[in-house]
């Protein structure tokens, strides 16, 4: 599927596997528990009985408005002053909504309680830190338990507690000394920069911030904390009066993130000779980075209540933390509360370097309102103001994407091409994609397939273009062959992405390849279950296989998804009358045909006709089919080679776990 590229300007990155959570407590109700009724704005002074408080306040605690529940879950403990469960959710609601100290009575009232544990010794300590008292945080943090999570987190809290003390030298030797997998360098290099800092201790900051600048696992694990480590080691070489060395600190994530706002400002900065301030000057700061740096790392699909608890007592302990409160927002939006989403962003100080980054944002979020047009005059007016920004052309374009406003949608990305000028980088392949999109929008596709094309020389292995042009390629019989293999290659960056996988399913079903069809569409379903169109697609697969009853089922699921009013007929009338005859696939290219993509295990004619000699490959960690196809085959496309002779990756192939055996052809000599 074709799926419009939703552009988030700052954003935490997806979290290594081994990082897994606790649910905050039993009681925290998922939005799977969501009740039928739509949450509703309730008056506590109308509730007049225990179940009524409480029934009311879970359902606006399901749907993230902490604030409601927060007011319900009172006048429930006014019912039953004793009820531990009512109590708890009142305290997680209070954090959740920022409320830190008016979460503190419960806290302490709750800390020998173990279902929310957790929770109240971060907190425990945390305060114990912000008021002074060190040796009491050191106490309330020591933690026994196996969680390497919770370990990380607990030692650089009860670190940064011994630097509150003035042992800053003794807190950077006890984090040296932490013990743990190899993602723990990231966060443990920053932070015993950042206490060496507060310390005074500059030839150990400068170690630690480089070693965390330059780990591989940097950017991919914690983006947000990478930034912080580059920032303070800037601002530390330009407070000793090393100018150049700064601006080279910078310059190792402008490589990376050429447009961030916070670098830009610190680069102006520094080159007026200035020395700016470090964001982590004290304990406390300390504390609330350790947060960030957890929280910003975790900030990934699923697991936004957890990160949102952590960035909010961040945000207590550090008001003026900029980043913090973008992130929060992000997660508002995820949470579908677009309305808090706009406030957290507007909260960021005037004077923040990521100012704007927060006004791209509420512009956007706008839109998420329906306030379309409010979005396109903020967003235009950030554009006028400085018509260099590109991130002002995306956020722009894409709201103009949602209004399916495409002739000015294309006029922009012109524009942002022209800025982008005759060397792009590559980061700028977003800009060619997006302009593609507008003007295969437009039904100009030899418009839209130049710029296509250069979004993958710009950036070979991006998936959402190696989808949009393989899809729209076997959509209209074009070039089959090439895209079904950048689909394929999509599929293996992105085995999760519901929508790409869709795509291959489809791209199968168009080339009459329907038990392949039926394979991919149904593990897109399973990935993304509520899609109006993937289901669709299903329900047209399982008629061709012969499935008729599944077949209908599927398109009534669809019509309960909410589709494109154009599709409703359509798929009405598939539901009366089923599919016409299957139409004559279009005509394949030897790779792209049924016959080619069989495995050469049945015969193979240049050895008399006999059957190809087979292996065992043991699977290791990292190895995908793609990486397997390529090391052992000499050629990544054979994915398919690989599926055919191992039927059980036919349901899932990019379900692989180390110490898997598979059959694979043998190298000839």
């Amino acid at each position: 599927m074709r799926q419009n590229f939703a552009h988030r300007l700052l954003s935490g990155a997806a979290f290594v596997s081994a990082l897994m959570l606790a649910t905050v407590a039993p009681g925290l109700a998922s939005a799977q528990d969501k009740p039928v009724t739509e949450s509703a704005v309730f008056s506590a002074d109308k509730v007049n009985t225990f179940s009524g408080a409480f029934l009311a306040a879970r359902t606006a605690d399901v749907d993230h408005d902490y604030a409601t529940a927060i007011t319900l879950y009172q006048k429930a403990l006014e019912f039953e002053p004793a009820n531990l469960d009512i109590r708890e959710r009142l305290m997680v609601s209070l954090l959740m909504n920022g409320q830190f100290d008016e979460s503190l009575k419960h806290v302490n009232a709750l800390k020998d309680d173990e279902a929310v544990e957790r929770i109240t010794t971060i907190v425990r300590g945390l305060e114990a830190i912000r008021k002074g008292s060190y040796a009491e945080a050191q106490k309330i943090l020591a933690y026994k338990g196996g969680n390497d999570l919770d370990r990380l987190t607990h030692s650089l809290l009860i670190a940064w507690a011994k630097v509150g003390a003035g042992k800053g030298q003794e807190a950077v030797k006890q984090i040296k000394s932490l013990k743990g997998p190899d993602w723990f360098k990231v966060f443990t290099e920053y932070h015993m920069g950042a206490m060496a800092i507060v310390a005074g201790d500059v030839a150990t900051a400068r170690t630690h911030l480089t070693a965390a600048i330059t780990s591989e696992e940097g950017v991919a694990t914690t983006p947000d904390t990478f930034m912080r480590a580059v920032m303070a080691l800037a601002r530390l070489e330009a407070a000793q009066g090393n100018k150049q060395k700064a601006l080279d600190a910078i310059s190792v994530a402008e490589r990376l993130m050429l447009n961030y706002a916070p670098l830009k400002a610190l680069r102006a900065s520094i080159e007026r000779g200035e020395k700016p301030e470090q964001q982590v000057a004290d304990a406390t700061q300390g504390a609330a980075a350790v947060l960030f740096s957890i929280g910003g790392a975790l900030n990934r699909q699923g697991a936004e209540e957890m990160v949102s608890l952590y960035l909010q007592i961040s945000h207590a302990l550090d008001p003026k933390s900029a980043d913090t409160l973008i992130i929060l927002g992000g997660i508002a939006e995820k949470l579908e509360q677009p309305k808090q989403a706009i406030e957290l962003y507007g909260r960021v100080p005037q004077d923040s370097p990521m100012r704007r980054i927060s006004e791209l944002q509420l512009g956007l979020t706008l839109a998420q309102t329906g306030d379309m047009e409010g979005a396109k005059q903020h967003l235009k007016s950030l554009l006028e103001s400085d018509p260099s920004d590109i991130r002002s052309y995306i956020a722009y374009g894409s709201v103009l994407s949602d209004a399916k406003d495409y002739a000015e949608m294309a006029r922009i990305y012109d524009k942002a091409v022209d800025v982008v000028g005759p060397a792009p980088r590559p980061t700028d392949w977003s800009v060619f994609f997006q302009r593609g999109i507008a003007y295969e929008r437009l039904k100009e596709w030899d418009k839209a397939e130049p710029n296509f094309r250069k979004a993958l020389e710009l950036n070979p292995d991006q998936p959402q273009v190696l989808n949009y042009l393989g899809y729209s390629w076997v959509d209209m019989n074009r070039n089959l062959e090439e895209g079904l293999n950048m689909i394929r290659k999509a599929v293996d960056l992105r085995p999760d992405d519901g929508y790409i996988v869709d795509s291959l399913g489809w791209a199968y079903y168009r080339l009459g390849r329907y038990d392949d069809a039926v394979t991919e569409l149904e593990r897109a379903v399973q990935l993304r279950a509520g899609d109006a169109t993937i289901n669709d697609h299903l329900g047209d697969a399982y008629w061709r296989v012969g499935r008729q009853l599944e077949a209908k089922y599927q398109w009534q699921r669809a019509l309960t998804m909410k589709p494109e009013a154009t599709e409703i007929p359509k798929i009405e009338q598939k539901i009366r009358e089923g599919l016409a005859e299957a139409p004559t696939p279009p005509v394949q290219t030897a790779m792209s045909s049924p016959a080619a993509t069989a495995p050469a295990v049945a015969t193979d004619a240049q050895n008399g006709g006999k059957p190809e000699e087979l292996q065992n490959y043991t699977v290791g960690a990292g190895d995908t089919l793609r990486k397997i196809a390529t090391d052992t085959l000499g050629n990544g496309d054979r994915i398919q080679d690989i599926i055919e002779i191992n039927p059980e990756l036919k349901r899932n192939p990019n379900r692989l776990y180390p110490g898997q055996v598979l059959k694979i052809p043998a190298k000839k000599n």
